[in-house]
């Protein structure tokens, strides 16, 4: 039960350092990105941490 605490935190602040990051990343005159291959990196990593947050969070409330 720890261990799932711990991962969801880390989740957690992987998901709010890189939505941070992509917001402060993204030119809303433009719509474009002022570095695409990193934004697609962190959009990547971005998307897998709040699907593992979501994961653990239907596998807690079932039980």
């Amino acid at each position: 039960m720890e261990n799932k605490k711990a991962s969801s935190f880390v989740f957690g602040i992987i998901a709010i350092i890189l939505g941070a990051t992509l917001y402060k990343q993204f030119d809303f005159e433009k719509l474009t990105f002022e570095k695409p291959a990193l934004a697609a990196l962190y959009s990547i990593v971005f998307l897998f941490s709040i699907f593992i947050l979501i994961k653990n969070a239907k596998k807690g409330s079932a039980k």
